[in-house]
């Protein structure tokens, strides 16, 4: 009987190391705490229609996830955001177009990693709390206190601070993973009935608790109404106010907004908030991957590259090939 690997977190990384390991002939068994796959690329269904909080658009550089986009494209999960964008200094808009080709998942962004995700390799709501060394093989204890196993090699593909909490069997790999610092997000959704009066859909925003503005009409598949807006606060608000109760959240962020959009804005008809502890790494990393090869352990995510998209599918696509070289 074949042996599977196993994988904790289902984000673009994890499932990024699954495929790969797939198309090399490698059993594998995916672990997640949440209801569904993708990370913060996933969508949150909300009585205002589905709703990207997360990560809000992706671009390609690398030729190999160049080449991945395009078979996503061609399967449908994937389709060119063009808005318009503006900047926002102090107090003053001023449109931004730029060279830049944005991608978004459709019709939400997370079509893709559901479309990655195979439900019979795949095991949700389940939090891994502990990865330990059998006589022979890896086994995972979950936070019921179930064991899962036994496993060849483990990928650890979440967030650097809770990945450092899986890898006390490898204390050099987590002593290098410690060392990641990973930044919070506040992300909030606003609902209007009526449509606001403004020709912006995106907005990179400056001097203002708001980082960043999203009109999620504009991006392909989404003729959604009402009209609804995705606001990100920046890390260093989201950070002073990390405790804040997402009410409170919603008023700051909604006031900023209204300073931000020249134009009569009402009441929301929905809104809603959500915090992302570790939306970011605080700086880049050139890693790819990280591994104890002869324990069998790797870990991969955003952090160990650029931070965006594009460098967890790197990361994760980098793990596995690292550790199918080591069964070679």
């Amino acid at each position: 009987m074949t042996v599977p690997i196993a994988i904790i977190g289902t984000g673009i990384a994890g499932l990024a190391a699954a495929q790969a390991l797939h198309k090399a002939g490698h059993a594998y068994r995916l672990f997640d705490k949440s209801r569904g796959a993708g990370g913060r690329m996933s969508s949150k269904r909300s009585e205002a229609g589905s709703l990207d909080l997360g990560a809000q658009y992706f671009t390609a550089r690398d030729r190999r996830f160049v080449d991945q986009v395009n078979q996503w494209k061609a399967q449908g999960l994937v389709a060119e955001w063009t808005p318009l964008l503006y900047n926002a200094k102090e107090g003053q808009l001023s449109p931004s177009p730029d060279e830049q080709v944005r991608y978004v998942g459709t019709p939400r962004m997370g079509a893709i990693a559901k479309a990655m995700a195979v439900e019979e390799f795949t095991t949700f709501n389940c939090r891994i709390t502990e990865v330990f060394r059998g006589a022979h093989h890896w086994h995972l204890l979950d936070a019921e206190g179930c064991s899962h196993g036994p496993f060849s090699h483990v990928i650890v593909a979440v967030p650097a601070p809770q990945a450092t909490a899986l890898l006390a069997a490898a204390p050099k790999l987590a002593g290098v993973v410690a060392g990641v610092q990973m930044e919070p997000t506040w992300a909030i959704a606003l609902a209007f009935d009526t449509p606001l009066e403004t020709p912006m859909q995106g907005c990179f925003v400056q001097g203002s608790p708001l980082d960043w503005v999203a009109r999620n009409r504009s991006k392909p598949g989404r003729n959604d109404s009402p009209d609804t807006w995705v606001l990100h606060a920046t890390s260093q608000w989201s950070k002073q106010h990390i405790d804040l109760p997402k009410e409170a959240v919603i008023e700051h962020l909604h006031g900023a907004f209204a300073e931000l959009v020249n134009c009569a804005m009402p009441a929301p008809a929905f809104s809603i908030a959500h915090r992302w502890l570790y939306a970011r790494p605080a700086g880049n990393h050139e890693w790819g991957a990280l591994a104890d090869a002869d324990l069998g352990l790797y870990v991969c995510g955003d952090w160990c590259l650029s931070g965006r998209v594009e460098g967890a599918w790197l990361s994760g696509q980098d793990a596995a090939r690292r550790l199918i070289e080591h069964l070679e």
